[in-house]
């Protein structure tokens, strides 16, 4: 099938240039060395964050240098939404540091575009076509996962969740041995059974049956001292696996998924991941990083514009841009989690695979990370005596 139309809309080359100050600078908000970061708001769509540098540039000259801001993805149904109308860009300027430190953020509003400050950017769109792919029910219940254009709906992969309590099962066979240094201990006395959430593996299966990529739960989440919640200094991780030649049974690792629960702006505690690939020298380098909100979800989204540093993306394109975005619910809510992966990623369906074993990690980390005094669903407590990787 042919990947879905989708257009990105970039905000780049921004610089604020600030009146000149007829006073040494105090404390104020404009003090030339403060660094700034705006907001960028589009109706209806998710704000975007990025920073904004302050310009010297004489007159009205553009800035001595670009930046790369942020972008906005619009899919077909958004394209058909805005088609003929006039679209607002609307911008906040912050002075102090992006982020949020105990739950309050840590910038301060300068104004949004104040009159004696002028504002440079640009603004382009280009084409940005995806896979889209959609799980047919919960990871944990080893759903199907379609490939969706428009109305068609076309069966394309096949999960596979075990929860083996055994360390062993939840890896390849000769794994451990080879790549201690993905296996992550914690720390303090072994947590006693039912303390621990250990073992869990999901299968990516083809439609012949065999296996194209896997996920598997390579450090237990575990509560942190004193508390029944999973927190940064302990963090649960996942391998995501991809065939090594052509045996079922060579499996190598793409990269390492870890995942808590910490404090966030929105309504208190969220999830927190961070990817890190392994490709030679960019081995372990987070490439990849979002914040979800426990009640309504989110997406987790890997864009080499907003990648802390874009050459470590693990992938074999040189192309920049988009790379995979995956969109699930919170907790309480049936999670059926929704994929996009850039085409030019994209060489074979096992490539996609590896995005939705990334996915289904994602997703059944949000329950991994629930609260130790919640009983989690059958299906995540259940012990498969007999699966085996392959």
């Amino acid at each position: 099938m042919d990947p879905c139309p989708f257009v990105r809309l970039i905000v780049e080359s921004l610089a604020l240039k600030l009146p000149q100050a007829t006073k040494p600078a105090g404390s104020g908000v404009y003090p030339t060395t403060t660094p700034c970061f705006c907001k960028l708001r589009l109706k209806n769509f998710p704000s975007q964050t990025a920073l904004l540098p302050l310009s010297s540039s004489s007159g009205d000259s553009p800035p001595e240098s670009s930046t790369s801001a942020a972008g906005f993805h619009l899919d077909a149904l958004a394209l058909r939404r805005l088609s003929g109308k006039p679209v607002t860009l609307r911008i906040e300027v912050y002075t102090g540091r992006m982020g949020h430190t105990c739950g309050v953020s840590s910038g301060k509003l300068v104004g949004r575009v104040q009159p004696t400050a002028k504002l440079h950017l640009t603004v382009k769109s280009e084409p940005d076509p995806r896979f889209v792919f959609q799980f047919g029910g919960e990871p944990e219940c080893s759903p199907v996962v379609f490939q969706i254009q428009g109305n068609i709906r076309q069966p394309v992969f096949s999960c596979k969740f075990s929860a083996d309590r055994s360390r062993s099962r939840s890896l390849p066979p000769d794994f451990s041995n080879k790549n201690r240094g993905w296996m992550r201990t914690f720390s303090g006395e072994k947590e006693r059974q039912g303390r621990e959430r250990k073992g869990w593996m999901i299968m990516i299966h083809d439609l012949s049956g065999s296996p194209v990529a896997a996920a598997s739960m390579i450090t237990p989440f575990v509560p942190s001292p004193g508390s029944d919640r999973v927190s940064r200094s302990n963090p649960g991780a996942w391998l995501i696996l991809r065939p090594n030649g052509f045996s079922v049974s060579s499996w190598k690792p793409w990269g390492r998924l870890e995942a808590w629960r910490e404090r966030g702006p929105i309504d208190g505690l969220g999830y927190k991941f961070e990817l890190v690939t392994e490709n030679g020298p960019n081995n372990g380098i987070p490439i990849a990083e979002a914040t979800m909100s426990i009640k309504k979800g989110g997406q987790f989204c890997i864009d080499r514009r907003v990648s802390r540093d874009p050459s470590a993306l693990s992938l074999r394109s040189p192309v920049k841009g988009f790379v995979m975005g995956a969109t699930v619910e919170g907790e309480g809510k049936v999670s059926k989690p929704v994929v996009q992966v850039g085409m030019q990623h994209v060489t074979c369906m096992a490539d996609a695979a590896l995005f939705i074993a990334l996915s289904a990690a994602i997703d059944l980390s949000m329950d991994a990370c629930q609260l130790f005094s919640r009983k989690l669903r059958k299906e995540l407590c259940h012990d498969h005596e007999h699966d085996s990787f392959s």
